[in-house]
């Protein structure tokens, strides 16, 4: 292989000037000055690589070492010849090159990850959103990049949840596995199995004592989650899969929904169905109970949201408006009434006293619903694909929702826009924690 020796020092020559550019480092010592030219007061690559005639000969050496590995004979002679090397090189410049180029791809990396952060603090202060600093906690929303990534589900994740006490976090996946995870240190803790298909959803009760978990293989099964982290019991009845469950805050009740076109709704102590729902045309997604404990909100392949009554098991209202499948709900909690009406230019005569339901649809729209009137207050607009999970932020403030289009967007609930977008993961976004 042949190849011109001076071409080599040129290319070589333009790498160092580019990691010094990007990195302020010198491949082969510490950063000679600050790249700024003092006359013109202009960066240069010249002043951002000062080398000293000990550093330029060590480049030099680790160059020629690198040319007689990869057999380039030619330009080795002529690059020897031009720069004086003696005949045999020492072993210590076996391998410097890609070394010291590895540790310039390093430093480029974290240059990239530094320039994303101070974007997103830009972006913040131009939009006048407050920094993390100057809120309450119930006031933080997420900044990248991610705290921890957790890895070890061998098929797509469904669901996840947080514990409503301890510092775990809970994935359900369609490998049929439900695992436990510490979000503090970002370790694995166990994992639970039992169901024999992929597990669409997990909720805790109010205690955080008692998980209840759905499968594609048409069971309902209830986990010990204080002391054994056993399955205390199984339940059958749907007729397809179980796409979703929820405790009803009291915790001696759960709601099931099914590809059955049914909500079941279930005796914690016994395990026997106590009522069956019927209503949607059509698969049956998500249920999600209000925090009251007094309504069940439903959503469908059939494009509609129902609201059902836990008292009577009699539906409250239909709510109507989105134009594809309606993936999933969330119920607003009682912070989020202020922004919600802000958003619906209700004024204090006219307010709307609520509940308020979002919904989220295939359609890429974010509904929110007054419940007590039956009525969709606004939309949010701004997902590129399927809207696939929906959370109030506890402080009211904001809605976060996660997508198809890979991303979690970060809603200002009062004006009606997305302030933040998070390029969250490299496929489907398929759930936010609850």
């Amino acid at each position: 292989m042949q190849t011109n020796s001076g071409d080599v020092k040129s290319v070589v020559d333009r790498r160092v000037s580019f990691a010094a550019a990007a990195a302020g480092e010198g491949v082969f010592g510490a950063r000679a000055n600050s790249g700024i030219d003092n006359a013109s007061n202009q960066w240069t690559p010249s002043s951002a690589w000062a080398r000293s005639g000990r550093e330029e000969t060590t480049e030099n050496k680790a160059i020629a070492e690198y040319l007689s590995t990869n057999d380039y004979r030619n330009a080795l002679e002529g690059f020897k010849k031009d720069t004086d090397i003696p005949g045999e090189l020492e072993r210590k410049y076996v391998g410097l090159l890609e070394k010291k180029w590895t540790s310039v791809i390093r430093l480029q990396k974290k240059v990239m990850e530094l320039e994303s952060k101070l974007s997103e603090v830009e972006k913040e202060f131009i939009e006048g959103a407050p920094t993390r600093s100057k809120r309450s906690p119930p006031e933080w929303i997420p900044r990248p990049p991610e705290k921890y990534t957790l890895n070890g589900h061998r098929c797509p994740v469904n669901r996840v949840i947080f514990h409503p006490v301890f510092s775990f976090i809970v994935s359900a996946s369609e490998d049929a596995t439900i695992k436990v995870w510490d979000f503090e240190s970002g370790e694995f803790e166990r994992t639970l199995r039992g169901h024999t298909d992929t597990v669409h959803d997990v909720s805790f009760d109010v205690s955080g004592k008692l998980l209840v978990s759905c499968s594609a293989d048409m069971s309902i099964k209830l986990w010990d989650f204080h002391e054994s982290f056993a399955c205390v019991k199984t339940m059958h009845g749907h007729d397809h899969s179980v796409t979703s469950v929820a405790f009803v805050p009291q915790g001696d009740l759960v709601v099931s929904a099914s590809r059955d076109k049914t909500l079941k709704i279930w005796e914690v102590a016994t395990g026997y169905c106590i009522k069956t729902l019927t209503g949607h045309r059509e698969w049956v997604r998500m249920a999600r109970v209000s925090p009251c404990g007094e309504l069940i909100a439903s959503c469908s392949n059939d494009q509609t949201v129902r609201v059902w009554h836990v008292a009577t098991k009699e539906t409250k209202v239909e709510l109507r408006g989105h134009e594809h499948v309606v993936e999933c709900i969330a119920w607003a909690p009682d912070s989020a009434r202020a922004p919600i009406n802000a958003a619906a230019g209700a004024d204090n005569k006219g307010a709307h006293e609520g509940p308020f339901l979002a919904s989220g649809s295939r359609d890429k729209v974010i509904r929110i619903w007054d419940v007590g009137v039956g009525v969709c207050l606004f939309t949010l607009l701004g997902h590129d694909n399927w809207v696939r999970g929906i959370v109030f932020h506890p402080g009211g403030k904001y809605i976060v929702s996660a997508s198809d289009d890979k991303t979690l967007r970060v809603w200002d609930t009062c004006n009606k826009r997305a302030m933040k977008t998070l390029e969250a993961h490299v496929h489907f976004c398929t759930s936010v924690g609850e």
